[in-house]
């Protein structure tokens, strides 16, 4: 693997559409669950970091050519703590680039603390159609223990005044925290999706690596629901979302029809996607290749070599088509769709029976956890449940 050269010749123009990723790398401060690529900075250099981006996607863009670009999501880290202007500047940048879709979808991850809250019209202005708020909880020891910036009050103030603003809304929560009953986690739900606009992000706690939760959970001091309580949680989350006609279009994502995450889909249906900023990865189509590309982690690193080389990569891969297989089904089978059997083969250069053990399908299939007809390969609400263990036996 190698660092990819400051492009110098015109790269030929392909038709794949593209959805392009921002990263802002910066917190307020470091949730104790968290493993995202997020660092606190007493002072956050906005100028730099604004030249950066910039520079970062032009470069991205010579090389990709003129693509039909369907969505933009500012992720981190804490895009709020942006300034809108750069967001601004941002999307005039990728609009003279790409050719943006009519109705193209534009994220910007927010958190409802009343600095951030406060920005939120002057982000709309900038160009942002679609808010998504790491509301995380609205119980309020809970919030203390996840470590977050916000109170429950400040949470549903920032979700009124989002609904005001933004055509589209959608926050995140955190389920199957420690002591956390199905009848306090129905309550809670209720009450969320009673905020909610068209669509939410339900994230089981998990114990990531490196983290402060995983020291604490090692030595003890955290503890969290065993499996069949999180499922009971989970099948409870599907049920309290259908009541207000949010569906699980993806394994942590609801929505009402026709308002899903763009963005998101592109991902888990394995379209191209170019990631710009610190640690930023992503899969685009040059040529004939779909490669996967990796940008610096640590934000100022990054940022010396964009200044130095016009981008901030570390690593460049050509996808073989074995490796292509595997990850479109990894990403695929999360979708309530499933995967279209004749685009997998197209994509990948894998025909579908190649790629997934035969003798372990048709036994997910009796035991109904995946279907596969029709021109799809899906996995069941059963199949979803215990979509990491169905995997590591169906994708060869």
């Amino acid at each position: 693997m190698t660092c990819p050269k400051t492009p110098d010749i015109a790269y030929t123009p392909v038709m794949e559409p593209l959805a392009l990723y921002i990263h802002w790398p910066f917190c307020l401060s470091k949730c104790p669950y968290c493993d995202f690529n997020s660092h606190v900075r007493e002072r956050i250099p906005q100028a730099r970091f604004r030249a950066a981006l910039r520079a970062e996607l032009a470069w991205e863009a010579a090389r990709l050519g003129r693509r039909r670009l369907t969505s933009v999501f500012f992720g981190g880290g804490t895009p709020s703590l942006m300034e809108p202007e750069t967001v601004a500047l941002l999307l005039e940048d990728a609009f003279r680039l790409f050719d943006p879709e009519p109705d193209i979808e534009i994220t910007l991850e927010a958190n409802p603390t009343s600095v951030e809250a406060a920005k939120l019209r002057a982000f709309r202005q900038a160009g942002v159609n679609r808010a998504s708020l790491g509301v995380q909880s609205l119980d309020s020891d809970s919030l203390r223990m996840l470590g977050r910036q916000h109170s429950t009050q400040q949470a549903i103030q920032a979700l009124e005044i989002a609904r005001t603003i933004f055509p589209r809304l959608s926050f995140d929560l955190i389920y199957a925290r420690p002591g956390q009953t199905e009848a306090s986690w129905r309550a809670e739900l209720r009450a969320a999706l009673a905020l909610a606009a068209d669509h939410l992000s339900l994230y089981q706690l998990t114990i990531e690596p490196d983290t402060a939760f995983e020291a604490r959970h090692r030595r003890g001091e955290l503890v969290l629901p065993e499996d069949d309580d999180a499922a009971r949680l989970y099948e409870a989350t599907a049920e309290e979302a259908a009541h207000f006609g949010l569906l699980p279009y993806e394994i942590s994502n609801y929505a009402r029809p026709g308002a899903e995450s763009r963005h998101n889909l592109a991902y888990w249906r394995y379209a191209d996607y170019a990631g710009i900023g610190p640690g930023a990865h992503g899969r685009v189509t040059v040529g004939k290749d779909l490669l996967a590309t990796r940008r610096h982690r640590a934000p100022e690193p990054w940022a010396e070599r964009v200044e130095r080389d016009g981008h901030g990569s570390t690593t460049e891969t050509v996808l073989t088509p074995n490796e292509k297989a595997r990850e479109m089904l990894l990403m695929g089978l999360r979708l309530a769709e499933g995967i279209d059997v004749s685009r997998f083969e197209q994509r990948t250069g894998v025909p579908l029976s190649d790629a997934i053990d035969h003798e372990v399908s048709q036994l997910a299939v009796e035991a109904g956890y995946i279907t596969l007809g029709g021109g799809r390969l899906v996995a069941t609400t059963e199949g979803r449940l215990r979509l990491d263990s169905l995997l590591g036996a169906l994708v060869n």
